[in-house]
């Protein structure tokens, strides 16, 4: 379905987008107006989250034939169906005769779809069976009044959507840039995983600053004591992504085996470590534009921030383990690390919100501990500024031309061995996963 919206900039200033565009020591941070503007947040809406590929489900939400579930994307609701043929697809949850919903149900098992209010009915592929009283209907085909589809795509256990048609945003691993190529160097595959727990916050604060409080662990030492304490704030390396994605690895302290309440693992098994240097790290993703994940030695964590207007966001925090492991490894340890680690999040991001509606604030600095959330804010001021220019990262430390395409060769050396590759230069931490 070809979408109808223009491809027009964020109302930025050129100068404000420049300068987030800077040099990592030139530049600057978004400005107020990105994050409590209401014409931001629509614009936002229109041309990042119904244009680019977002995650919004597992695919065991949907775990055979007739399996369905709703979802309230942004105010559009959408049911997403697995076919006969196994295949998820995706739909607008609106009726092609009058507009009313098709699907009640927040979730469940269906062999076709009727419409509750003149009983139309749609297969499980959207294909419209019947209709009553339309036989005599010029111009009228069964074939073009099917379920308005929305194209999805499933990668490692995640469904993916966008609202946008090929010619505006390309397949999802054409859009991912090097994003498979480097998640497959852990060799494992998150489709296997389940979720164990979920945690639900009621966020005042602007979806882009729950992203860029992720992306630093400069905060830690004064918010997080606890995490301080498991992984020591100025330990780690980023990744040198070549997609819409950023990320990197922090570093365990001496007798920490992963992110919990005690900082051991009790009993769960490895998932992700192949040796012991990758039991001795934690690894933390923002996948572009609102999927956090963090990958530990035993469990998956990921965190999504989805805007409830330009002041507030819904944040889902979901836990997962092994399938063969749900229901008898206990991860209430973690669960409860999370939790503090959360709300400790959440309060400082609130006072940034507020902070930054004072008329006195404008838009301030990185230190040298946020070269990962320069990595952010450059992804959200290339979707601003709708341009088709990707601009390159910097670093804390000055990496010359020469040097970099050294490090870009030695990082696609290193994901082609098959371990995710990291930049060996002592950049900032990408993340404290709050």
């Amino acid at each position: 379905m070809a979408d109808p919206r223009p491809a027009v900039p964020a109302p930025l200033t050129a100068d404000e987008i420049a300068a987030i565009r800077a040099p990592f020591r030139k530049a600057t941070l978004l400005p107020a107006r990105a994050y409590h503007d209401p014409s931001i947040h629509a614009w936002e809406k229109e041309h990042i989250f119904f244009r680019d590929w977002i995650a919004v489900a597992r695919a065991e939400e949907v775990p055979e034939p007739g399996s369905f579930v709703l979802r309230d994307v942004l105010g559009e609701s959408v049911v997403l169906v697995r076919g006969r043929d196994d295949v998820v697809r995706a739909f607008y949850n609106v009726c092609r005769h009058r507009g009313t919903a098709v699907e009640e149900r927040e979730c469940g098992k269906a062999v076709r779809f009727q419409c509750p209010y003149h009983a139309w009915i749609y297969d499980l592929d959207g294909r419209l069976l019947r209709a009553k009283h339309t036989e005599d209907l010029e111009d009228f085909s069964f074939a073009s009044s099917g379920l308005t589809p929305i194209r999805c795509e499933t990668w490692q256990g995640f469904v993916f959507l966008t609202f946008a048609d090929e010619a505006t945003t390309p397949p999802l691993g054409a859009y991912m840039g090097d994003w498979f190529d480097h998640h497959a160097g852990f060799g494992r595959d998150m489709g296997t995983l389940r979720r164990a727990a979920r945690l639900t916050y009621d966020v005042a604060a602007n979806w882009k600053i729950v992203a860029e409080n992720y992306s630093e662990c400069y905060h830690c030492p004064p918010v997080h004591p606890l995490l301080n304490k498991l992984t020591p704030y100025d330990l780690g390396e980023d990744f040198l992504a070549e997609g819409p994605w950023k990320g990197g690895w922090m570093v365990f302290a001496d007798g920490c085996e992963t992110m919990s309440i005690d900082g051991l693992r009790n009993g769960r098994p490895l998932l992700w470590a192949r040796d012991e240097t990758e039991a001795r790290r934690i690894y933390y993703y923002i996948l572009w534009p609102n999927l956090i994940v963090s990958v530990h030695p035993d469990y998956v964590l990921t965190h999504q921030a989805w805007p409830d207007g330009p002041n507030r966001s819904v944040v889902h925090c979901d836990l997962y383990v092994e399938a063969a492991d749900l229901g008898t490894v206990d991860v209430s340890g973690a669960v409860a690390f999370w939790d503090i680690t959360n709300r400790e999040d959440y309060h400082v991001v609130e006072m940034q919100q507020r902070g930054t509606r004072s008329r006195s604030w404008t838009a301030g600095r990185y230190s040298n501990q946020e070269a990962s959330v320069h990595a952010f804010d450059l992804m959200v001021a290339d979707r601003y500024a709708m341009d088709g220019i990707r601009t390159v990262r910097g670093w804390r430390t000055e990496v010359d031309g020469a040097e970099e395409r050294r490090l870009r060769a030695r990082a696609k050396a290193a994901a082609g061995s098959g371990r995710p590759a990291s930049v060996p230069v002592p950049v900032a931490p990408a993340a404290d996963g709050g």
